[in-house]
Formats: C-alpha cells, sequence, structure tokens
C-alpha cells in the first residue's frame, strides 16, 4: 500500500514533546491533509479521541545520506581487515547483481527498517543507473523509479539526488564495475536526469559524485542543473585524502578549491563527510553557508577519519546526519557520535547540546534535502513525527526534562515507539505497518544479491 497522507483530521497527544529549545509535556498536535494545523501546550491529558503517543515525541528524523544497496554489506565487510578502497571492491561485487526488480525489493527494506529507526526522510545517493557494462535500460531511470517507489511502499519520503559519476579518476575512464555509474558526459546525465518527475513523498535533486569521478569542466554542467531547479545538490568531499592528493596533483588545489572555482558551493549544496579538510577549505564551505552531512558510524567503520564538523559550524556551515553504508541505522547514534568523536580529537566535553543535535538530525538533514516545510512541531509544517519510548531499559530513569538528552545520549534506533509520516502512521508500537515482517525482508532481499 502506497504512503498516502492522513485525509481525515486527527489529533496526536504527545506525553512529551521536542520543542526545538526544551522538551514539552503534555501537548496536543492536531493534523489535517498531512500538515501540522495546531499545536498545544498544557494537555496533562489525551482529549478524547485522541491518539496517545507516549515518550518524546520529536519531529520525523532525516536521513541526509543513503546509499541503499550498501545495506547488504553488513556484517560481510567486518571479517578481516583493509581501507575504503579495499572495502569498495566488495561494495562492486553487490553492485553488480542488481537489477531493478532486486532493487526495489532490497531498498524497500532498507527504507522500512529507516522508518523501524524513525526515520521519515532519506536522501538517496543514487549513482547506480544503468545495466552492466552500461547499457541503458529501456526506461533509463528505471533503477531510480525503483528507489522511488520503495520508499513510497516503505512509508517514507526521499530525496533522489540522482549522481553523475562519470570517471574512474583524474583523467582516468571508468572501470568495468562503473560503466553502470556512467551516462559518459555531463550533459548526458543532464537529459536523463531531466525525466524524473516528483511526486508528494518524492523530490529530485542533484550530486556530484565527488571531484575524481566528475572532470573539472564537467562540474559546472551538474552544479547549473540543480541551481536552475532550486534542488539540492550533494558531494562526496575529501573522505580519502588519496583524494586530497590526487586533486592537488591533477589542478593544484584541494577538492573543496576545485569546486568553488566551478561554482558548485553555496546554500543549496551539501558536502558530505568532509573529513580532511584544509583551513582555507572550512573557510569556503562556511563563507557560502554551504552544509555539511557527518556520517559517524560509517566514517569510522572505514577508517575514514573524523571530520572537523564543530570547526565548519562554527564558520557557518549547517550540519546534518546520515547512515551513509547502513554498517548501522540509527540516526540517534549518528548525532550521538558526532559528539563523542569530537571529545575523543579534543578531550574536551560539551560542543554540542542536545537540542542542536537534535537540531542536525531534524530541521537541519530536512533542509539539506530540500523538504524546508518538514523537521519542526509547529504549524504549517509537515505531521511526520518519531516518538521515543522512555521507560526502556536504556532510558529509564532520567527525568522527563531531561528526555533530549536521554534521546540522544542514552537511546536507539531500537526505542523508537511510533513514527507518523505526513500524519499516518506507518510504526505503531515499534511495528511496521506496511511491512509486516522487515527482518525477514531484509534477509530475502539480500540474500538475492549476495554472491
Amino acid at each position: 500500500m502506497p504512503l498516502t497522507t492522513q485525509a481525515t483530521p486527527t489529533t496526536y497527544w504527545l506525553e512529551h514533546a521536542w520543542l526545538g529549545t526544551h522538551v514539552e509535556p503534555g501537548v496536543t498536535v492536531d493534523v489535517a491533509d498531512g500538515r501540522i494545523t495546531a499545536v498545544r501546550t498544557g494537555a496533562d491529558t489525551p482529549p478524547p479521541g485522541a491518539t496517545a503517543l507516549r515518550g518524546l515525541t520529536l519531529p520525523g528524523l532525516a536521513n541526509a545520506h543513503s546509499h541503499a544497496f550498501h545495506r547488504a554489506l553488513r556484517g560481510t565487510v567486518q571479517v578481516g581487515t583493509g581501507t575504503f578502497w579495499t572495502w569498495r571492491e566488495i561494495m562492486y561485487s553487490v553492485a553488480d547483481r542488481l537489477t531493478p526488480e532486486t532493487y526495489y525489493a532490497l531498498a524497500r527494506a532498507v527504507y522500512a527498517e529507516m522508518a523501524l529507526a524513525g526515520i521519515t526522510c532519506v536522501g538517496e545517493f543514487h549513482y547506480l543507473h544503468h545495466a552492466p557494462g552500461g547499457t541503458r535500460y529501456d526506461d533509463p531511470n528505471a533503477m531510480g523509479e525503483a528507489l522511488v517507489s520503495a520508499a513510497e511502499d516503505a512509508g517514507i519520503r526521499i530525496t533522489l539526488l540522482d549522481t553523475a559519476y562519470l570517471s574512474a579518476g583524474f583523467g582516468a575512464a571508468p572501470n568495468a564495475h562503473q560503466l553502470r555509474f556512467s551516462d559518459g558526459t555531463a550533459e548526458r546525465w543532464a537529459e536523463r536526469a531531466d525525466a524524473l518527475k516528483e511526486r508528494a513523498h518524492a523530490r529530485i535533486g542533484a550530486a556530484i559524485h565527488s571531484v575524481r569521478a566528475v572532470p573539472a569542466g564537467q562540474l559546472g554542467t551538474v552544479a547549473d542543473w540543480a541551481r536552475e531547479r532550486q534542488a539540492p545538490l550533494h558531494v562526496h568531499l575529501s573522505e580519502q585524502t588519496a583524494e586530497n592528493d590526487a586533486c592537488r596533483d591533477a589542478h593544484g588545489c584541494t577538492p573543496t578549491r576545485l569546486l568553488a572555482d566551478h561554482g558548485a558551493l553555496g546554500r543549496r549544496t551539501t558536502a558530505v563527510h568532509a573529513t580532511h579538510l584544509t583551513t582555507e577549505d572550512i573557510e569556503l564551505l562556511g563563507d557560502s553557508r554551504t552544509g555539511v552531512c557527518m556520517c559517524p558510524t560509517t566514517e569510522r567503520d572505514l577508517a575514514d577519519g573524523i571530520g572537523p564538523a564543530a570547526r565548519l559550524q562554527g564558520r557557518g556551515s549547517p550540519l546534518s546526519l546520515g547512515s551513509d553504508s547502513h554498517a548501522v541505522i540509527d540516526l540517534l547514534e549518528e548525532a550521538r557520535a558526532m559528539e563523542l568523536d569530537e571529545r575523543l580529537r579534543t578531550r574536551t566535553r560539551g560542543h554540542w547540546t542536545a537540542a542542536a543535535l537534535l537540531r542536525a538530525a531534524t530541521a537541519d538533514g530536512h533542509a539539506a534535502l530540500g523538504w524546508d516545510d518538514a523537521g519542526a512541531l509547529e504549524t504549517g509544517a509537515l505531521a511526520d513525527l518519531t516518538t521515543i519510548a522512555l521507560d526502556s531499559v536504556r532510558t529509564a530513569g532520567p527525568l522527563p526534562r531531561l528526555a533530549a538528552e536521554t534521546a540522544v545520549f542514552a537511546a536507539s534506533a531500537a526505542d523508537v515507539r511510533h513514527t507518523i509520516v505526513g500524519g499516518r502512521q506507518i510504526v505503531r508500537d515499534g511495528v511496521h505497518t506496511l511491512v509486516p515482517d522487515v527482518p525477514t525482508a531484509l534477509a530475502e532481499s539480500i540474500a538475492a544479491v549476495r554472491g
């Protein structure tokens, strides 16, 4: 059953609600046509006819960076040793086996897992466009359409970040695996991306895979496509020191400077990872108000390093969060990890408040994906909500007024009790209402693409 908004006006009673700056007890939220029409405080008990959401209710979480098919790597890539580059070879082997049908099944299960984790919107960084060998499907966007349909049938929103991926490295043709990713030129990429259509649950954005994967002379084509459509533009940036070294060898500058020189930075752009930056890079990103998506669980899983998130935000870059390779799917863990990783690096505590970390996981994540009308419990916003239990073995005990701190620093995805998208309950009491058995859906869809 596809995602639809709640047509009948509904009232939810929130036992505790995070209102952006503080936790408020006893809040009612009225919903009509998928949006919040009223927020009222001071309701000690549920009004007649209201649906009670017990625990802490937040705006829905936004997963700003996802590669859905990487979920099939969980566990497999934890065997042995290696680097990002050896991990990438295993990733290619999974990509080689996907079809539009198997990708739909896998993505639907992955997006259902996200809904169970309280995620109501995902940014899918999509570069697996064509059949093996690079042959186009009869519908050139068959793979992207599979992802859009998968999100709808799992009950969440999606921003499909259609990705230009044209080369194996600076001046190198795509390798055998990457032929599936490449449209040949940025102009042909743009022509294909033009055919993608937005829907109620889906918005279309653009992505530059990386400066090593899009020739410098074609970066502007992708940036212009996004700018003309007022669409989000995302880019993997300086995830590896090898990319920085190769960029300097090829162009005499850092990847950030290269993007700046070709008009790819700005308020609608989000740099993903941004792990290995110079002081000038941080200034270029912050001064242009380019957002940065941190993916701590992937960055530590791949031994990439700890990005300068605090310095970036201090300079002016809004921060969002993503689960990226899906080593785990848990936006609360991503928020927690950003703070705790910075503590390890600096040996000081308290770089972000719980409120600031929740903002990265909600409002700023949605803004990075082009959903400026989501991410807040306020009149007019999309009625996307996530409720976290405050009575689990992880969350029981703290005072309710500290529920935001409890959620960020103690809770996990397992504590998500309810997920509501467009006023409609997608997860009720920890059970997905559209995908009855998410573990089996994951197991079967992963088995279908396992070598």
